[in-house]
C-alpha cells in the first residue's frame, strides 16, 4: 500500500528550526533524525546542490530521497550580499545550525561562532569535521573512508588471511550523525532551560566510530596483543559464525552464553559436548573454535535453510537467516512492525524507505514531506521570514 505524506501530523520537535549547511552523509543523517521527529530542517544548499544528490542508482538520487525527506531546500551563496542577508535572517529564527566545512571556512565567510551568536544568542552550532576542530589533523581532508581506516575499523574487519576491509557504506559518517543528533538536542535543552545560551559542538568523524569499536585499546594494554581480523567469528565468545545450508543459503548463529551453547549442543544431537573439556567453558570454546565450527557446520549443511530455522527455533537456539535487501522487506516481523513504508514518489511512483526509527508512544515522528528539489522552498521560506519580521513578501 502506497502511503501519502502525513503533512499536517504534529511531532515532538515542531517549532525547532535547523539550518543544515552540511553535505553528504554525516550531516544529512543527523538532520534526518531531527526532521523525522518534526524539526523544520532547512537545507541551505550552494547553487550546485548537496553532493548527496549526485549519488545515483539507475539515474535516481535514491540516497537523497531517503535521507533528505522531511526537509526543505533553499539555495544560498554566502559570497553574495543579498544571500548573506537572507542567511542572517534564517539564523535569527533558528535553534540549531549544522555545518561540515573544513574548520575555519565559515569564520572566513564572516559567520564564525561569535557572529552567529550576535544574531541568535541561543543558537546551537554543530560543526562536523573528519578529525575535529583541534589537533594537528584539524585542516586535513576528513572523508569517512580515511577515518574508517585510521580508527582501526578496517584493520579488524574481514578475514585473518585477507587484507583489511573497508565498509561498503558511510559507516563513520552515519555513526557521527547519530551521535550528533543526541548532542544537538542536549545543547538545545541547555539553551532552553539551562543557561539560556547557545554553544558550539565539535563533532569529528573519528571519535564516534572509535567509541563503538569495543575496548581494543584496553585489550591491548591488558594482553599485549592487538585485536585483529576474525571474519564472522569474535575473539570474545564462541560459537558465533555464519554457516551454509544444503540449499546454498546461509544462517547466522550466536551462542555467546553458557546456557545457549549447551542448548545448541543438545539441539545438534551432541549433548556430550557439554562435558567435553574442549567446549565446557567459553574460553575453551574460543580456543577450539575450528573444531567447534566444523561440528556445527556439518549439522547445518545437511539441512535446508527452512529446516534449520524450524529446528533451531523449536530448540530455542539463536539462529537466524542472512537476508538481502529484498528478502528483508518480505519478513513477516518486519512487515508487522511497519519497518518499511511505501511512500509516494514523483519519479518512480513510490519508493520503500525505512519508517521513523524511534517510536515514541505519545508523540511519534512522521514522514511529512518528500525530499526537496533544489531550491524548492525558496519562496515559501522567504515569505515566512518576511512575516517573522513584520514585512511584506516580494516573492
Amino acid at each position: 500500500m502506497i502511503q501519502a505524506y502525513a503533512r499536517d501530523k504534529k511531532c515532538p520537535l515542531d517549532g525547532v528550526r535547523v539550518l543544515d549547511l552540511s553535505r553528504l552523509v554525516a550531516g544529512n543523517m543527523l538532520t534526518h533524525v531531527l526532521a523525522d521527529l518534526g524539526a523544520d530542517v532547512v537545507k541551505v544548499e550552494p547553487p550546485e546542490g548537496d553532493s548527496l544528490r549526485a549519488w545515483k542508482s539507475n539515474g535516481i538520487s535514491v540516497q537523497w530521497k531517503v535521507y533528505a525527506r522531511n526537509k526543505r531546500s533553499i539555495v544560498i551563496d554566502l559570497k553574495k550580499d543579498e544571500d548573506r542577508g537572507i542567511f542572517r535572517r534564517l539564523v535569527a529564527s533558528s535553534q540549531i545550525l549544522v555545518e561540515n566545512f573544513r574548520p575555519g571556512v565559515l569564520d572566513r565567510l564572516g559567520f564564525g561562532l561569535s557572529e552567529l551568536h550576535k544574531v541568535q544568542p541561543k543558537l546551537v552550532v554543530l560543526r562536523i569535521s573528519g578529525w575535529g576542530m583541534t589537533g594537528p589533523y584539524r585542516d586535513k581532508p576528513g572523508f569517512g573512508t580515511l577515518v574508517e581506516a585510521a580508527s582501526g575499523f578496517a584493520f579488524k574487519n574481514g578475514f585473518p588471511d585477507r587484507e583489511p576491509l573497508l565498509p561498503n557504506l558511510g559507516l563513520a559518517d552515519s555513526i557521527a550523525g547519530l551521535y550528533g543528533a543526541t548532542a544537538a538536542l542536549v545543547a538545545l535543552r541547555e539553551a532552553e532551560v539551562g543557561s539560556g545560551k547557545g554553544q558550539e559542538i565539535d563533532l569529528s568523524l573519528l571519535e564516534p566510530i572509535i567509541s563503538v569499536l569495543g575496548a581494543d585499546q584496553a585489550v591491548f594494554r591488558a594482553t599485549g596483543t592487538v585485536p585483529g581480523r576474525t571474519g564472522n567469528r569474535t575473539a570474545l565468545s564462541a560459537p558465533r559464525n555464519i554457516y551454509i545450508t544444503s540449499d546454498g543459503k546461509y544462517v547466522a548463529l550466536s551462542a555467546s552464553t553458557p546456557e545457549m551453547a549447551f542448548r545448541l549442543f543438545r539441539a545438534i544431537d551432541r549433548p556430550e559436548l557439554c562435558s567435553d573439556p574442549r567446549f565446557m567453558t567459553n574460553e575453551k570454546r574460543v580456543d577450539n573454535v575450528e573444531q567447534l565450527d566444523e561440528i556445527i557446520g556439518t549439522f547445518i549443511a545437511a539441512r535446508t535453510l527452512a529446516q534449520n530455522l524450524a529446528h533451531f527455533e523449536a530448540a530455542e537456539v539463536t539462529v537466524g537467516p542472512i537476508y538481502d535487501a529484498a528478502s528483508l522487506m518480505e519478513d513477516p516481523h518486519v512487515k508487522a512492525r511497519g519497518t518499511f513504508v511505501e511512500m509516494e514518489d514523483k519519479e518512480t511512483g513510490s519508493l520503500p524507505m525505512h519508517s521513523v526509527v524511534a517510536r515514541l508512544s505519545a508523540t511519534p515522528g512522521a514522514i511529512r514531506r518528500p525530499a526537496p528539489m533544489l531550491d524548492e522552498h525558496r519562496a515559501e521560506i522567504l515569505r515566512e521570514l518576511n512575516r517573522e519580521r513584520g514585512g511584506v513578501s516580494s516573492v
